[in-house]
């Protein structure tokens, strides 16, 4: 009987017997190259041959050798496999992320270079380096690490002979930082615009090439869904560390105020990088302070002004988020508040609850968000950036009188939010000069700041919410006329920007902190720190420790908490202290009123007790036959 008429199922079986019948043998892909699969068949002499992968054709070498280390005979059959389909679409499947190494790298397995009909395999260190700094990048989507960089299995050791991939990416690199001049950041930083899709690239990037620095982590999401993403900075990622502050900065708070999200963008890229480059500056910031970037605060507003460009955006497209709402505009009105109750003797002015009726509006989940994010941690001094003015303004921004809408409305802390003003303004290139037409407003006398409600009021401000709510104290950087400038001004507004910025990152370390504590030795939760003559106290964190922002001068500073003694000690800062003075208190447990009661309570409790069992303790024992001693 000929194959033709078996039935179908006899045919397969029939073709298929050769393969039950040869000798059974594993070979993995590459281990055929090494001698270490023998089929006893004659193969022919592999040699070299033309690079036309078209996903490959920018490697550093134009000729490679079939059977590749994944065991494709051919070019064809490389380019029909599923790897070479991962490396065509790699780019928008990460968002741009470990791109273009992941796509270099993996061309080297599918089509390694070729010498004297000789395969030259990728050196494995460059394929662990790669897997360190980009797992998180397939983690993100939850995928695998792709098979076929596996550095064990397809790599090989410098010991063996082994070719770098990335050498001529890393070469290119290198010749930029050569080319640039000393006025220039030895950080290579792409000086442009960047989407939401490559922001979010760019700081994972950059947290994963300093995860001993950094990481990233999201406080929430947009009304469309995109994340609210922080990169935070400090020595031990991850956790408040003792009596280490804690400093945030914001953008893109209002989404056609572009400047501000780029910025801070850049700052991320260069304190990683200039850490890593031994920046004493640098290093000394990072390992002292826990800093927090959120580059954009509302990327759908940025979506919708970007997606008109800098030349056709105007002033409001794009200035509120999804739902239309100013988020700016948006915070619980607390200042208000304060307004109505500053006159009473024991109404406490720091720390003002959210009012109930807050909740029944409209309120966005960007602002819901920053607010859980803002509670979660002691924040000492916040940053938030926007655009259209070239000033600092402090709190508050709510005027004290309501029909005011241009009035001087101090805070208790008016010298500290002067002096924090300043310290932008002063290392700013331009903003403290003299100039008095720059957009519009002149804001010359006061050297570049200015007091929010003086110069324009408005209620439900993110700086009033931070100072009234928590300890943290925030000012308001207005970067310049222009809130979308052209790509072109992106670097020189880095230049003018970048002193100023690390200059707030510093400043954080002026004032007094401490620890308040307890006669065992633990600290205080909740504990309150006041300064005679400034009525907005500070209270303790998890720890018991604190930090005031004060300026050089001498106070009385005491310490107090529910349930101990009241400790009261004279401070002075001098001039010219570059760091926090050190006041630590310990107090005493006191008897208070209410715990004094509890005991007097329990006193006679424990008299009436006495009282009723001392007839039973004195009785006489019983004769055993009597019936009240029978238990029933």
């Amino acid at each position: 009987m000929s194959p033709d008429v078996l039935p179908p199922l006899l045919l397969l079986l029939w073709t298929s017997a050769p393969c039950w019948c040869a000798p059974q043998h594993t070979c993995h892909p590459g281990d055929e190259l090494l001698g270490r699969c023998s089929t006893g068949a004659r193969q022919d002499r592999a040699a070299c041959t033309e690079l036309n992968l078209g996903y490959c054709n920018d490697l550093d070498y134009s000729r490679t050798i079939f059977p590749n280390i994944l065991g494709h005979q051919s070019r064809v059959e490389a380019e029909s496999g599923a790897e070479y389909l991962l490396l065509s679409v790699i780019h928008g499947l990460l968002n741009g992320e470990c791109s273009p190494e992941i796509r270099l790298v993996g061309c080297s397995v599918l089509a390694s270079p070729c010498r004297d009909d000789k395969m030259i395999k990728p050196c494995r260190r460059t394929c662990e380096a790669l897997r360190k700094d980009c797992s998180h990048a397939f983690e993100a989507i939850e995928m695998a690490w792709p098979y076929f960089l596996d550095c064990d299995r397809f790599f090989a050791s410098d010991q063996e002979g082994c070719f770098d991939p990335l050498a001529g990416l890393k070469g290119k690199v290198e010749l930029a930082l050569s080319s640039l001049s000393p006025e220039e950041p030895s950080t290579i930083i792409q000086f442009t615009y960047t989407s939401n899709s490559q922001m979010y690239s760019l700081l994972k990037r950059t947290a994963a090439k300093c995860a001993h620095i950094c990481h990233v982590y999201s406080i929430g999401r947009s009304t469309e869904g995109r994340d609210l993403l922080v990169i935070e900075f400090t020595n031990n990622p991850g956790q408040h560390e003792l009596l280490e502050p804690e400093v945030k900065m914001v953008g893109n708070m209002h989404g056609n105020e572009v400047l501000g999200r780029q910025l801070l963008i850049y700052l991320a890229q260069y304190l990683c990088s200039e850490y890593n480059l031994g920046n004493q500056r640098i290093q000394t910031i990072i390992n002292s302070t826990r800093i927090h970037i959120l580059a954009s605060m509302n990327p759908d507003g940025y979506e919708l002004a970007s997606s008109e460009g800098h030349l056709l955006n105007g002033w409001t497209n794009g200035r509120s988020n999804a739902q239309n709402i100013d988020l700016n505009r948006n915070f619980p009105d607390l200042t208000s508040i304060f307004y109505r109750n500053r006159r009473s003797r024991h109404y406490r002015t720091d720390h003002i609850p959210i009012p109930d009726g807050y909740w029944f509006g409209k309120v966005a989940p960007e602002t819901y968000a920053v607010m859980k994010w803002i509670r979660s941690l002691p924040f000492v001094q916040s940053a938030s950036l926007h655009g259209g003015e070239l000033v600092v303004s402090y709190p508050f921004d709510f005027s004290r009188h309501p029909q005011e809408e241009r009035m001087f409305s101090p805070t208790p802390d008016e010298q500290a939010f002067k002096q924090m003003a300043r310290t932008y303004a002063d290392a700013h290139a331009t903003m403290s000069n003299n100039d008095t037409d720059r957009c519009g407003a002149s804001f010359y006398r006061n050297r570049g700041i200015i007091n929010g409600a003086l110069w324009y009021s408005f209620a439900g401000g993110m700086s009033d919410f931070n100072y009234l709510h928590t300890n943290c104290m925030e000012i308001t950087v207005e970067l310049g006329c222009d809130k979308f400038p052209p790509e072109a001004e992106l670097y020189p507004e880095w230049k003018r920007n970048k002193e100023a910025l690390l200059s707030f990152l510093e400043s954080v370390h002026r004032g007094i902190k401490g620890e308040v504590k307890n006669t065992d030795g633990n600290g205080i939760k909740g504990a309150t720190v006041s300064v005679r003559g400034i009525r907005k106290d500070v209270t303790t964190a998890e720890d018991g420790d604190y930090w005031r922002l004060l300026n050089p001068g001498t106070y009385i500073v005491t310490a107090t908490a529910k349930g101990y003694s009241k400790v009261s000690k004279r401070v002075h800062l001098p001039h010219r202290m570059n760091k926090a003075g050190r006041v630590d208190f310990v107090l005493e447990k006191v008897l208070t009123f209410s715990a004094l009661l509890q005991m007097c309570t329990s006193a006679r409790l424990l008299t009436l007790f006495f009282f009723l069992i001392t007839p039973f303790l004195h009785r006489s024992p019983a004769p055993e036959n009597k019936l009240w001693w029978v238990a029933v």
